[in-house]
C-alpha cells in the first residue's frame, strides 16, 4: 500500500449531522405524571387535558422548559398525542338568561377632589405660626 493511501485511510469519517428535529429532541425535559381519570395531567402549575384513553395510565410528557404550550404525551415510550392547556370557562344552562351589569349611576356633577381642595388650601393660606401649635389650655403640669 502507498504511503499516501495509508494516510488517507487512516483520516476518520465525519460523523453524520444530527437533523433539527433530533438536535432538538436532544434538549427537551421529560416527566412522568399519571393521568387522573378526568385525563388530565398536571406539569409545573398547569393542567393539561390528554387522550381520555389514558386515563390511569403512567405517561411520559416531553416538553421545552420555556414553552409549555406545545408538550407531547409518550406511552411506553411511543407518542399518544399532544396535551392541550385545561381551560375552565364559565358554564351556564343553554336557556339561562345572561348576566348584564348594572348600569353605572349617572355623574352628579359635583366634583369632591375640588371641594376638599378648596377646604385644603384656605386652611393653608394663612399659614403656620409657632404660636398656634402651643396651646396652653391644655393644662400643664
Amino acid at each position: 500500500q502507498a504511503p499516501i493511501e495509508r494516510w488517507l485511510g487512516s483520516i476518520p469519517k465525519p460523523l453524520p449531522l444530527p437533523s433539527t428535529a433530533d438536535l432538538r429532541e436532544a434538549f427537551l425535559w421529560s416527566q412522568m405524571r399519571t393521568v387522573t381519570k378526568t385525563a388530565t395531567a398536571s406539569l409545573h402549575g398547569n393542567t393539561y387535558e390528554v387522550d381520555p384513553m389514558m386515563a390511569g395510565m403512567k405517561v411520559e410528557l416531553i416538553f421545552d422548559p420555556f414553552d409549555l404550550t406545545d408538550i407531547e404525551v409518550r406511552a411506553a415510550g411511543k407518542p399518544v398525542g399532544k396535551a392541550i392547556p385545561h381551560r375552565i370557562g364559565r358554564h351556564a344552562h343553554p336557556k339561562a338568561t345572561p348576566e348584564t351589569p348594572a348600569e353605572p349611576a349617572p355623574p352628579t356633577g359635583i366634583d369632591y377632589l375640588k371641594i376638599l381642595e378648596g377646604g385644603h388650601t384656605a386652611r393653608t393660606a394663612k399659614g403656620i405660626s409657632c404660636s398656634s401649635l402651643m396651646d396652653d389650655s391644655r393644662g400643664q403640669g
